[in-house]
């Protein structure tokens, strides 16, 4: 083909036998500047050797393969290519940190492997180099396969560490709830990061490993690792105070990203959280649609239904109001809120603004006044990081201090706090916390079409996916990881809106139907295309996003 307009590579898709494993091209980029051709290999289990203890259960071969893909991505951005638009690229999905089940490299309990990745095929303008192409595919690609998804390129004591440290994080987030835990934090773990765009972990002497309190201290066990002990949050409303720079934020992060699993080494490896743990955080100018905020909020200015609330432009409590709402339409067991990504005035309103804005001119009830009646009536724990709000003290369960990133249990002396230094302010409280009653998302308010062509999805990093022509802001659902979980998410939105949005189906039904075919058929459920760039993600994420839909029409 050298020599050839770039069309002709059209010619090589489809399966290919190499000797030890079998080559698929399931789709030739048009041209050297498009997105690059996706490829598929499958090793039977004789040809890639891992051991059969580390391919089943799931949890053990899902830690293994995110070790490989990372090597796999490792060593593949060392191949320089040459010539036009993406000539020569090798890109696999990797989950860094985190390991999350995606579609790049899947173990079967068999120990047959399948890898997915892209391939940019050679060219200069738009001219094929054959010879280029015939060295990337036909040795550059096997010997890439040989030292990374083989398991002679792995010391077996380290398959066997991933494999064991991703079983462990299952089992320890499965023992909260028996627990009457909604978080646990093990002894030895390091919390901070390296920088706010670099999920590493801080190295260095000043580092300082966490230890539990010994009042908070429990022991949970772990099939490899046995008995591990670590702080556990328990049910109820729970406050992280402490100094500014001092750890608070950091210990919040490290319980919101433990609804996911952590590589070794990352020092969060057995930081687990309840799977159903939802950060809220304030969101001027988010789209809301017919949402009942009335729990919070009441009697606005122009006489807006706040039992069916709608806008294009939320202000900061109202965001605040729309998300918790909406977290616990989809299921939300804790809420995560930092101080300093909440709204203020939706958070206290303390004695002395009691006395100068009267109750009947004053439309929001804070969340100061409904936080433990989420607990006591809807079994909805909250965990806040807290600087300057110490009217919550009267409404907490458990206090935690962080001071020089060292945590102490501090809930008797704040108990007593409260006691001695009353606030006097006047609960505001009108009426019961009602979660959201049955919103019924109509199919026909997303499009996902642009132009021609009948289907348009595409994520612009992890902050925003778009939706046929209609962007949807992620920026604060925080708890989305990477662009390619985002990409993820729009072809989940498109499954609800072809499969369950029938006119009749609520919110949480949809997001029920869903899940359970991503649980039953996997993530190519989404796509028949055979990406390599699905990754798992949680329903709260998914209704994060459709309810961000700008277009969103429900009944």
């Amino acid at each position: 083909m050298d020599g050839r307009g770039y069309k002709a590579y059209k010619e090589i898709g489809g399966q290919w036998s190499f000797q030890s494993f079998s080559l698929t091209i399931d789709h030739v980029q048009g041209d050297p500047f498009a997105a690059p051709s996706r490829v598929r290999v499958r090793l039977p289990a004789q040809v890639a050797g891992f051991p059969v203890e580390v391919c089943d259960p799931v949890a053990r071969a899902t830690g293994v393969a995110c070790l490989l893909s990372r090597r796999f991505s490792g060593e593949a951005g060392r191949i320089r290519g040459s010539g036009s638009g993406k000539s020569g690229q090798i890109r696999i999905e990797s989950t860094e940190q985190k390991v999350i089940p995606t579609t790049a490299i899947r173990i079967e309990s068999s120990g047959d492997l399948e890898a997915r990745f892209t391939v940019g095929l050679p060219a200069r303008g738009r001219t094929i180099l054959g010879r280029q192409a015939a060295e990337l595919l036909c040795d550059a690609v096997p010997s890439l396969i040989a030292r990374t998804l083989t398991s002679g390129a792995y010391d077996e004591e380290k398959l066997h560490l991933h494999a064991e440290v991703n079983e462990d994080a299952e089992a320890l987030r499965a023992a909260l709830a028996s627990k009457g835990l909604v978080a646990f934090v093990a002894d030895g773990s390091v919390l901070p990061r390296r920088s706010g765009v670099d999920d590493r972990p801080l190295r260095g002497d000043g580092v300082v490993p966490f230890r539990s309190p010994a009042s908070l201290r429990v022991s949970l066990e772990a099939p490899n690792a046995g008995w591990v002990a670590g702080m556990g949050i328990r049910r109820g409303v729970t406050l992280i105070v402490g100094g500014g720079y001092h750890g608070k934020s950091t210990l919040l992060r490290a319980v919101q990203s433990g609804i996911y699993n952590h590589r070794p080494g990352d020092g969060r490896e057995q930081v687990v959280s309840d799977p159903a743990a939802v950060k809220i955080r304030a969101e001027d100018g988010r789209s809301v649609r017919r949402v009942d905020i009335s729990a919070f909020i009441q009697g606005l200015p122009g006489g807006s239904d706040t039992r069916r609330f709608s806008t294009d432009n939320a202000s900061g409590s109202t965001s605040q109001a729309a998300t918790i709402i909406e977290a616990l339409e989809a299921g939300a067991r804790l809420l995560l809120i930092d101080e300093d990504t909440a709204a203020t005035n939706f958070m206290i309103r303390d004695r002395r603004m009691q006395a100068l804005v009267p109750r009947d001119r004053e439309p929001i009830t804070p969340l100061i006044d409904r936080i433990g009646e989420l607990h006591t009536e809807k079994g909805v724990s909250s965990l806040l990081a807290l600087g300057g709000s110490g009217d919550y003290l009267d409404v907490a369960d458990t206090v935690i201090a962080m001071t020089r990133y060292e945590a102490e249990d501090i809930s008797d002396r704040a108990h007593q706090v409260a006691l001695d230094f009353p606030t006097g302010r006047i609960a505001e409280v009108p009426g019961g916390v009602e979660v959201q009653g049955r919103r019924v998302p109509l199919a026909d308010s997303l499009d996902p079409s642009r132009g021609r062509r009948s289907v348009h999805l595409k994520a612009h990093g992890r902050d925003e996916i778009l939706f046929g022509t209609t962007p949807i802001d992620l920026s604060a659902v925080e708890q989305v990881v990477s662009w390619a979980q985002a990409g993820t998410l729009a072809q989940a939105l498109l499954l609800a809106r072809n499969e369950f949005m029938d006119g009749k189906r609520s919110i949480p039904e949809i997001l029920d139907g869903v899940m359970e075919a991503v649980e039953e058929s996997g993530l190519d459920i989404l796509s028949d295309r055979f990406p390599g760039d699905l990754v798992a993600f949680r329903r709260f994420e998914l209704a994060a996003a459709l309810n961000r839909l700008r277009t969103l029409k429900v009944r």
